[in-house]
């Protein structure tokens, strides 16, 4: 006890050396020098470990602290760099050199990012600051060597690349530059020489051992390329890179099994890495196996739950997979933790266009391309409600903005490729086809789409050896079978072709496409009863396809007989009410049959199960139009309208009805001016628009539409319509030009003594 108030004195110190410390500390923690300096550390700490967006939180704090933090912003700019944000790397070693205009490093990155942009003119103002300060430097003659190669000119820039190597001949980065310019350059030993220097100065690192392997890879190498894959991986057993890279090298010889073998073996030996779980689901989604990545990242989302990767990858497998629903509900819950998440707005707008609401999408779209106007994902989405839309113009704009911000982006090749083999530009095609086999060499789209090409110029030979090259790259789908039937039925190769239908039907019984090719063959030959039986003994083995029954219809009409074309449509429409072909061939059976109310029904129903269809309330409303019943028919085209604002068709309908009933004629005027741009080519059109200006009395353009009407009709081998040359006959007597009058209103009667102006048209003929 003697000794206690030594202890008390010595308790009083240290409590007061502990509030010394917090009070330096809490001094430190307001020092924005020191507050900056240690996000900036903690970023560089996370940088060596791998831990980009990590590394990329503390880098932005410390420039929240100081904005004109340079080595910050540079850090920032490596971080973005190392995920591939090219963008967001561009924005920070701008802001690098615009704080350190002499930053040399940021140069030499900047050079070489608007070189890989083809921004070669940009590129040349940073290499000129670099010849300025330091020419001497390695990484500048690496610049120097890039922007020549980009240039085409392949000997310079091999010299440049030489000088690179030759001032840094201990550097693995630059001589893997040198090996990529001497495979460009056609010179592949020098190129493995380079490859393997670079492999040997630096024996674990993954980007070097995957280049060489890569390189074996393509010279068809296989057992080196897999030796130096399977080394990587037991050098680097936790790295992902050299794992996907052995299984791109399985798929690439056809070892589909080898390579979802040893994606299983990842997830188990990594099981903690996200990158690594969500391989195996990521490789059945790029095979084109849905269900199977679907189930896959099912049992991914359950076991990793807190993984918002996963989560969204789900997402947009379920959108894939039509279980919108299910998509719907997992989207809200991540929205409701980001309200802003540009990935989760676009999966929004995917559900709202297969959902039927093509406008709903194209405003949640348009808000994202607002935000990130170089987002080529939203882009190609966007591009797609247009074409939902009709806007066939505004679609391919996007897709070609897509395909600019993202080249990788294949979903917007394909749609592309459409666009160009509907418009017969076989060249385009062509280039569309090479760059889809360029990002999917496995899948059997790109050759078809080659073959196609092809095909289209009457290069009948190079296009079978195309779409015989997607059947071997992809032998268990019916998509190559298909389309060399095609060729083949094209050819009237009648037995060729329906051999492949068949094996296109072995290898998936629902596909819908080999069956309407074999009803093809026996219909080109007046095979008639032989397509019907075929048809009957597949929907015996697919007794629910809509499409099927669809397809029987569709027989039973051409040959005419609507009765049985009647019940097969009827039983597509039950087993499916959004197939609207279906719905709609139902309709045009009933009306050839004489059973207009049946149509009309028919029509009002579809309407109903596919609301966001605006061809079924045209339909109904023009058959309204047949029965007189013309507030009805305003009604539905109206709907129709409600729907598809845009749709020509129904505000063409629409403004003749009011210039028949006496509507408003200024509106029914504009009505008609929108149908006629929107409908250029269209005899309808014209005739509309020439009666409104008839009852605008304006005599002169009614008679110009009126015979422009007449001549698209006979350039479209479509039938005379009297109703048009009643028109042109009372424009005529309007403007005093009798014979002519006369001449057109009896060509009206002659062509149809009962149309539904006849007797207006011979009271005017009375009269003249």
């Amino acid at each position: 006890m003697k000794y206690s108030w030594l202890r008390n004195i010595r308790i009083a110190f240290i409590s007061s050396l502990v509030v010394l410390a917090l009070m330096f500390l809490a001094g430190c923690s307001r020092d924005p020098n020191v507050r900056k300096q240690r996000y900036f550390e903690s970023g560089q700490r996370y940088f060596e470990k791998a831990k980009y967006r990590e590394a990329i939180i503390q880098y932005a704090n410390a420039i929240q602290v100081d904005p004109q933090f340079v080595d910050a912003h540079y850090q920032l700019a490596q971080s973005y760099l190392k995920l591939q944000d090219w963008n967001s790397a561009y924005e920070q070693l701008e802001r690098t050199v615009e704080l350190r205009p002499d930053h040399y490093k940021a140069h030499i990155d900047m050079a070489n990012l608007l070189i890989s942009s083809r921004a070669l003119d940009k590129a040349k103002e940073h290499l000129d600051v670099l010849a300025a300060k330091d020419p001497s430097d390695p990484q500048f003659h690496a610049a120097m060597a890039n922007y020549l190669s980009a240039q085409d000119n392949q000997a310079a820039a091999l010299t440049e690349m030489q000088k690179a190597v030759g001032g840094a001949p201990d550097s693995a980065d630059l001589l893997l530059n040198l090996a990529f310019l001497q495979v460009r350059a056609n010179q592949p030993d020098a190129a493995e020489s380079s490859f393997r220097k670079a492999v040997e100065l630096n024996p674990r690192a993954v980007n070097t051992q995957i280049a060489l392997g890569n390189f074996y890879q393509s010279r068809s190498r296989w057992t080196e390329a897999e030796q130096v894959f399977r080394h990587s991986i037991l050098s680097n057993p936790n790295n992902t890179d050299a794992r996907a890279a052995l299984a791109r090298l399985f798929m690439e010889q056809g070892k589909r099994e080898e390579a979802e073998a040893s994606l299983l073996k990842v997830k188990e030996e990594i099981p903690e890495n996200g990158v690594a779980y969500r391989m195996l689901g990521d490789f059945y989604f790029a095979s084109g196996d849905l269900d199977k990545a679907t189930k896959e990242y099912e049992s991914v989302f359950h076991s990793h739950p807190k993984d918002i990767q996963a989560k969204k990858n789900y997402v947009q497998l379920l959108i894939l997979k039509n279980r919108l629903d299910e998509a719907t509900k997992l989207n809200d819950e991540l929205i409701k933790d980001n309200a802003k998440d540009t990935d989760c707005l676009i999966y929004r707008g995917q559900i709202q266009l297969r959902r039927g609401q093509p406008r709903e999408a194209s405003g949640t779209l348009q808000s994202v391309v607002s935000t990130e106007p170089d987002n080529g994902v939203a882009h190609y989405h966007l591009g797609s409600a247009y074409d939902a839309l009709g806007n066939a113009t505004s679609a391919e704009n996007e897709w070609r903005n897509a395909v600019r911000l993202r080249p990788d982006l294949f979903e917007a090749h394909h749609a592309l490729a459409a666009i160009e083999l509907k418009n017969s530009d076989y060249a385009a095609l062509e280039t569309s086809a090479n760059e889809i086999i360029k990002l999917q060499p496995l899948l059997p789209d790109g050759y078809v789409l080659l073959g196609l090409s092809k095909q289209g110029r009457k290069d009948q030979k190079g296009a079978e050896g195309d779409m015989r090259k997607a059947i071997e790259v992809a032998p268990e789908s019916p998509v190559g079978y298909i389309h060399l039937g095609n060729l083949f039925l094209e050819q009237k190769k009648f037995a060729e072709a329906a051999k492949y239908y068949e094996q296109a039907l072995v290898h998936d019984p629902t596909a819908a496409d080999a069956l309407v090719g074999v009803a093809r063959v026996y219909s080109q030959q007046n095979q008639w009863d032989k397509a019907v039986a075929r048809v009957n003994q597949q929907i015996e083995k697919v007794p629910n396809s809509s499409n099927y029954y669809y397809l029987l219809g569709v027989i039973h009409s051409d040959k005419e007989d609507y009765t049985s074309a009647e019940t097969a449509l009827k039983k597509a429409v039950d087993l499916d009410k959004t197939n609207s072909e279906a719905a709609l061939k139902l309709g045009q059976v009933q009306v050839a049959a004489g059973h207009v109310d049946q149509a009309i029904a028919t029509y009002q129903q579809s309407a109903k199960d596919n609301p966001n269809d605006s061809r079924f309330y045209v339909l109904a409303g023009e058959m309204l139009e047949s029965k007189q019943q013309w507030q009805e028919a305003k009604n539905m085209y109206q709907k129709a309208l409600q729907v598809q604002p845009d749709n020509a068709l129904a505000k063409n309908n629409m403004a003749y009805l009011m210039l028949q009933q006496g509507g408003n004629l200024d509106i029914a005027l504009g009505m008609a001016q929108e149908a006629r741009r929107g409908m250029p080519d269209s005899p309808n059109s014209a005739d509309t628009l020439g009666w409104a200006f008839y009852q605008k009395g304006i005599y002169a353009s009614a008679i110009n539409l009126f015979k422009e009407s007449i001549k698209n009709a006979a350039d479209q081998d479509q039938p005379e319509d009297p109703v048009t040359f009643y028109h042109l006959g009372m424009a005529y007597q309007k403007d005093g030009k009798k014979e002519l009058a006369k001449a057109n209103l009896q060509k009206a009667l002659k062509l149809n003594p009962k149309f539904a102006h006849a007797d207006e048209a011979r009271q005017a003929l009375t009269q003249l």
